[in-house]
């Protein structure tokens, strides 16, 4: 089995900082991408952040220039540095990651969710 485990949510005023944090544990043998989703109510769940092993990123626009997501391959992490929070980057995020396991490719496996809420 795999899991996926984020860390590092919580409240705080706009313009703050958070670093969500997940670590991905189990039967892996590389991981291909991982990345940061977010869902906030009503919404659909959006792309945030994506970066491949070999560190090539991707950004939803909403949060180029104050979301910087980074890959820890030995530790099989993904960390995703949020400055200069706005309310509307309250959501729960999630984790995402591609990767090869003892029994095959996982596409697409989502952690359960930490929930980032920014005050105005």
């Amino acid at each position: 089995q795999v899991q996926l485990v984020e860390s590092g949510g919580g409240l705080v005023q706009a313009g703050g900082s958070l670093r969500l944090s997940c670590a991905a544990s189990g039967s892996i043998r590389s991981i291909n991408a991982m990345g940061w989703y977010r869902q906030a109510p009503g919404n659909q769940r959006e792309l945030v952040a994506r970066t491949t092993s070999g560190g090539s990123t991707n950004y939803a626009d909403s949060v180029k220039g104050r979301f910087t997501i980074s890959i820890d391959n030995a530790k099989n992490m993904v960390f995703l540095q949020m400055n200069s929070l706005k309310p509307e980057d309250t959501a729960v995020y999630y984790c995402n990651a591609d990767l090869w396991t003892n029994r095959g490719w996982i596409n697409d496996y989502w952690g359960q969710g930490t929930q980032v809420t920014v005050s105005s």
